[in-house]
């Protein structure tokens, strides 16, 4: 029995790539430093492999930023205003990637939107009728050739012509069909080369077939592969997907020339089920996830035996495989020195599995493999008491009423209470919540964490910050402030910190976007408030103006989606726990005089199902009852707010609206407005704050590219419900950019209301 693995993080286990790259953007380091930081990443990531015995290791799986646009940039997706910077081709991709400001032009980036149900954010490509398909790059023949000298045989890794092409943006009468057989054709040559360099198998991943699918959209999909599959010459090719199973095409896929499928027994919930009721090809190999690529709690070897001895059973040959890419686990715990082996035992990072793999392969090829060292080993852990009940904490969840879930009175008679109260201009501006995050605010966190300043210190300082954050706010001419967050690590990891239930590691860094690393905390037990959490930084803060000042707040499905969860209880208990606790937050902060509260809810579709079907009865009858549950016992004057940032939230704006939060702000500017479109269809009651320029970008907007954007508002959503905001926080830009950025973006509204 083989062991595969389907992708490697990438950001370097100390986040070498994150800093090198930063540098790089800085002009700290020459294009060179830069390739040399990203070869010693991926000889690290091939060297733990191998010495893991992993049998089918993944290259080309590295990227400076994301993965799909490697592949359209690869297949020369590249739109005409990036070219026109004429600049070299690593800072033209990354002018895709974050947008450009300098001497050669000034450009947004590109689209960017979470892949499938992770956290992690990929760059949409953009076609336009235009747009000529061909072999642009020599990435994936770089990085086969680059393992080979290293002596490591490796299975070139390629996201699939499907996908790319359904998760690709078109600006003309052209759609995925008409590029399909040029995008085919551009495959078949991919994988002549790659078989001439010396590749026995090559990966490619369609993740995109786990969604719901039309008879039109398989029959693109066969359409594709019975062109590219012809072109095998002697190589492997295996289909690889993940993030759920393939119900909707798992018969046609079987039938096309694959020499290996990789099917999610994680997420897959259909995945045994089609196996055992279809069959398995006896000339291919199956690729089966049996250890979770997500999620970083141990393997259990019981359960993956039970499912691997039935596949085997029904006559398929069994590749023990990742359920997905390790990208979206930390690297290993290795690095974790806080943490005693009470808690590390449970846990499996990507280093860790990589060793699961291996004693899965040992204990699956042992006669009696309940008797083996490994199979033991790892019962035990599974028999272990976590002490990780707190009946308080159960007993609350089962009193929830029906009645909880409701704010009173409706959403038309509160909107019309709070103008009145609150008497703001049209056009309203705010800001998502945090300010740059300069380096004197991390080092004076980083002195406290090491004690070289005592907690009274460490405060003062804050609140200095958040004075200078008011002041500043009030010149440029904000109408709603916020305390800047000065206090806060990450908007998840902060919570967790002060609230009773979450572990937390030391450098367990994930990728969220290019240079963007998140340290998810973990889910170790039953969730609970001890004491105020933010209630001293926004008394402290409103106490500084006369202007309104917004409490923040991250909401419970943001902190379980951006969290590790718990594997032994499910995501609506877990959900419900950790809205109490934030709801006794919004009613202290009531108490204490605040009277707009933001509950930040970015992550709320990230574990929406792929499938349609599935929404109701698996997610949205517990996320969207899980913020009203935090907010339904304010005050009617009081007024509650929540962000979403890249996500499609088109298709769930009902379920968004159902919230039955007052303001809303969207994540927008990069994706061109869409949202509008389906507010305005959808009649969205909700007052909004679309996102009138990108803060993932170094660039400024002008006021007459922030007008535009409010001009197009007007034209889809009612003149009175419309907020003025940026896309989300300003916590990773530096004051040089958001100053400015503001000032126009205030500038542009009080154009509007001259208009109005």
């Amino acid at each position: 029995m083989n062991t595969a693995v389907i992708g490697y993080p990438r950001i370097g286990s100390l986040r070498e790539l994150k800093f090198a790259s930063e540098k790089y953007f800085k002009g700290a380091v020459s294009a060179d430093e830069l390739q040399e930081t990203a070869a010693y990443i991926r000889a690290a990531n091939l060297n733990a492999q191998a010495a893991a015995g992993i049998d089918f290791i993944p290259s080309n799986d590295f990227s400076f930023y994301d993965n799909l646009l490697d592949s359209a940039v690869l297949l020369n997706i590249i739109p005409e205003r990036y070219r026109e910077l004429n600049v070299s081709p690593l800072d033209t991709y990354f002018a895709m990637a974050r947008g450009y400001q300098g001497e050669a032009g000034n450009v947004k980036a590109l689209a960017m939107k979470k892949w499938f149900n992770t956290n992690y954010h990929y760059i949409v490509p953009e076609i336009d009728d235009e747009t000529e398909l061909k072999l642009n790059d020599t990435k994936p023949f770089d990085e086969f050739t680059e393992a080979k000298n290293l002596g490591i045989k490796t299975v070139p890794a390629l996201i699939g012509a499907f996908t790319l092409l359904k998760l690709s943006r078109y600006l003309g009468k052209k759609t995925e069909k008409d590029f399909a057989a040029d995008a085919a054709k551009i495959y078949c040559e991919i994988i002549e080369k790659l078989a001439d360099l010396g590749a026995e198998y090559i990966s490619i991943s369609e993740p995109c077939l786990v969604k719901d699918l039309t008879k039109e959209e398989i029959s693109l999909f066969e359409e594709i592969y019975k062109t590219v599959l012809a072109s095998k010459k002697g190589v492997k090719i295996i289909l690889q997907t993940y993030f759920g199973d393939i119900r909707d095409c798992y018969n046609e896929v079987c039938a096309l020339d694959f020499d290996g499928i990789g099917l999610d027994f994680i997420e897959g919930k259909e995945s045994l089920n089609l196996v055992k009721k279809n069959g398995f090809p006896k000339d291919k190999l199956l690729f089966a996830g049996v250890v979770n690529g997500k999620n970083i709690w141990k393997n259990d070897y019981s359960k993956t035996v039970k499912t691997v001895k039935e596949l085997e059973s029904l006559g398929a040959e069994v590749v023990l495989n990742t359920s997905c890419s390790l990208l979206h686990v930390p690297y290993t715990l290795k690095n974790e020195t806080k943490l005693t082996e009470e808690y590390t035992r449970h846990f499996a990072f990507a280093e860790e599995k990589l060793k699961e793999l291996g004693e899965l392969k040992t204990v699956l090829s042992a006669e009696n493999y309940e008797a083996t060292a490994e199979f033991k080993a790892n019962a035990a852990v599974f028999a272990d008491d976590r002490k990780a009940l707190d009946t308080a904490v159960k007993e609350r969840v089962a009193a929830i009423k029906d009645s909880d879930f409701t704010r009173q009175p409706a959403f038309a008679e509160r909107e019309k209470i709070q103008k009145e109260r609150f008497n703001l201009p049209l056009f309203p501006t705010t800001t998502i919540g945090s300010f740059p995050q300069t380096a004197d605010v991390r080092a004076n966190r980083t002195a406290r964490r090491k004690g070289n300043i005592t907690e009274e210190e460490y405060k003062n300082f804050n609140k200095e910050k958040i004075a200078e954050c008011i002041k500043l706010q009030e010149e440029i001419g904000l109408d709603v402030l916020v305390h800047g967050e000065y206090e806060r690590n990450d908007m998840v990891e902060y919570f967790g910190e002060k609230l009773k239930g979450f572990l937390f590691t030391e450098k367990a860094w994930v990728q969220s976007y290019g240079t963007r690393c998140v340290k998810p905390p973990i889910v170790w037990g039953d969730v609970s408030r001890e004491a105020p959490i933010t209630v001293e930084w926004s008394v402290f803060a409103q106490s500084q103006t006369d202007h309104l000042m917004k409490g923040m707040l991250t909401g419970p499905v943001t902190i379980l989606n951006w969290s590790f969860p718990r594997e032994d209880i499910s995501l609506k208990e877990c959900a419900y726990q950790i809205a109490l606790a934030i709801r006794d937050e919004v009613l202290d902060l009531e108490a204490n005089g605040i009277k707009i509260i933001q509950v930040d809810e970015a992550a709320l579709r990230e574990k929406l199902p792929l499938r349609k079907t599935d929404w109701e009865s698996d997610y949205l009858d517990w996320a969207i009852p899980a913020f009203r549950l935090v907010h339904s016992g304010v005050k009617p004057e009081t007024q509650i707010h929540t962000h979403m940032c890249y996500s499609e939230f088109t298709d769930i704006i009902k379920a968004i609206d159902n919230m039955d939060a007052d303001v809303i702000t969207f994540e927008a500017s990069r994706s061109d407005l869409q949202i509008l479109d389906s507010l305005k269809e959808n009649n969205f009651r909700t007052e909004v704050g679309p996102g009138v320029y990108d803060i993932h970008s170094p660039r400024v907007p002008s006021v007459e590219e922030i007008v535009s954007a409010l001009n197009k508002m007007t034209e889809k959503t009612e003149v009175s419900k419309l907020w003025v905001n940026p896309d989300c926080g300003l916590k990773t830009r530096g004051t040089e950019e958001t100053v400015p950025s503001l000032k126009n973006l205030v500038a542009a509204a009080k154009q509007l209301r001259s208009k109005y």
